[in-house]
């Protein structure tokens, strides 16, 4: 299994732990993070390694992780795996997994690239590199069958794991905040690229809101690599007394919380199942973005908005993410309950139709691929 950040290092760890549950023995290896070892996975490299995003940022690490890539393509072909499991990453996991397969390891891709929104020709990349692809997006399979491409549509686990009511009194409790005073969740990202770009910004919305709403607690979830830059960052802009950074727990922030500051990603996903309105930013080096935007086919980025195929969260992206943009759209959830009682209706009929038992789905297609050893 190879994930590449914090998303696919959760992704891989909720069904590792499915997969457990059937195989007892599974030996499970390869690139992973702190959730999928908890899960007894065996990790050669950390996901963190290729935590980057950005055709720039990739630049400047390239040297690095295709060596990653090199290494770990030479070792799994010494010894063979019974399969392969990309786990999102697509554009470390569909080379490395072309190599696998022209050796007949089988090679399954957990979570379908977003050719629909970018990039469509990776659809051939896809079809040459894996046996399968696990979608986690209803509308995925047809599109790769269209393609040639054998595919499923696992559902979300996620949307397993995060309730359908949120209990927002219980994680208030725990993460020490007022019940009775509005909560902002601050989430510049899990990739250093993206909280260097992004943190400031979210800072500077955060104070321009409180100004309008003096009783707002700010709680910052940090994953733990990145944790002592945010605190740094904080305590520069001398707001440590008021904005709470905590390590990990997004989940139980994001049920704490009455809005939410959160950059494009799956966090975004993660924040919608827990029904909360958002603001979703992003920014980043100029270069990277002029050739995001070229292959670009939606217009949307943020993973709610394209799948209820409408601006039901304001984005805010580039050079319109300035604080007091941010912090403006941030106010106008605060100040209209009713627009917010109707996105969480539309974010619980989401919720439902991303909620499957995702290892009883996917496990019998790993099964029925593994090779015999």
């Amino acid at each position: 299994m190879v994930a590449g950040e914090a998303s696919g290092d959760l992704l891989s760890a909720l069904l590792l732990q499915g997969l457990r549950q059937r195989h007892p023995a599974l030996n499970a290896f390869g690139i992973g993070g702190r959730a999928m070892i908890a899960q007894g996975f065996d990790a050669w490299w950390s996901s963190d390694r290729l935590a980057v995003r950005g055709y720039v940022e990739v630049m400047r690490h390239y040297v690095e992780i295709v060596g990653i890539r090199s290494q770990l393509a030479d070792r799994l072909l010494r010894e063979p795996p019974s399969l392969f499991l990309g786990v999102d990453a697509p554009d470390f996991n569909l080379d490395l997994a072309a190599r696998l397969k022209a050796a007949r390891i089988p090679t399954v891709q957990y979570v379908c690239p977003a050719v629909w929104a970018w990039r469509p020709e990776r659809m051939a990349a896809i079809r040459r590199s894996v046996d399968h692809v696990l979608c986690v997006f209803p509308f995925e399979p047809a599109l790769l069958h269209q393609a040639g491409m054998a595919a499923s549509y696992v559902g979300h686990p996620l949307a397993q794991v995060i309730p359908m009511v949120p209990d927002r009194s219980a994680a208030r409790e725990a993460l020490g905040l007022d019940p009775q005073r509005p909560v902002l969740a601050l989430l510049p990202g899990s990739r250093h690229a993206e909280v260097a770009h992004l943190l400031r910004r979210f800072l500077l919305a955060a104070q321009a809101l409180r100004d309008r709403h003096a009783g707002l607690q700010v709680v910052l979830p940090a994953v733990p690599a990145l944790q002592g830059l945010i605190e740094q960052e904080v305590a520069t802009l001398n707001m440590q007394a008021w904005v709470q950074v905590v390590a990990g727990q997004s989940h139980a922030v994001l049920a704490a919380c009455d809005i939410v500051l959160v950059a494009s990603g799956t966090a975004t996903l993660e924040a919608a199942l827990f029904k909360r309105p958002m603001v979703v930013a992003y920014h980043m080096n100029a270069l990277s973005w002029w050739i995001t935007q070229r292959k670009k086919l939606q217009p949307w980025v943020g993973l709610p908005n394209i799948l209820c195929q409408s601006f039901v969260v304001p984005e805010r992206l580039q050079e319109e993410a300035t604080p007091d943009a941010l912090a403006k759209d941030l106010h106008e959830w605060l100040i209209n309950p009713q627009r917010v009682a109707d996105l969480q209706g539309r974010f619980s009929d989401l919720h439902a139709e991303l909620r499957r038992d995702t290892c009883a789905l996917a496990a019998p297609v790993l099964e029925g691929l593994c090779r015999s050893v």
